[in-house]
């Protein structure tokens, strides 16, 4: 079983990596999932813990659902 910061630290790379897959800058992904670049950056570190209706907000701007962006972690 992942420890807490090891979740944290695999959700922030997948959301990384699909956002750098659709060619999105942090700033822009930000500003389509309405929240500021600093709390993105510690969401993509693993420093932030996002709410369940943070990862959905990450989801639905990534044109995915909420299920498909937490597979595999």
């Amino acid at each position: 079983m992942q420890t807490n910061q090891t979740l944290r630290t695999a959700f922030g790379q997948r959301v990384r990596d699909l956002r750098k897959e659709q060619g999105i800058s942090q700033e822009a992904f930000a500003d389509r999932c309405g929240v500021m670049r600093t709390y993105m950056s510690r969401i993509e570190t693993g420093t932030a813990n996002p709410s369940l209706e943070a990862a959905k907000v990450l989801a639905d701007a990534l044109g995915m659902t909420l299920s498909d962006l937490l597979e595999g972690l």
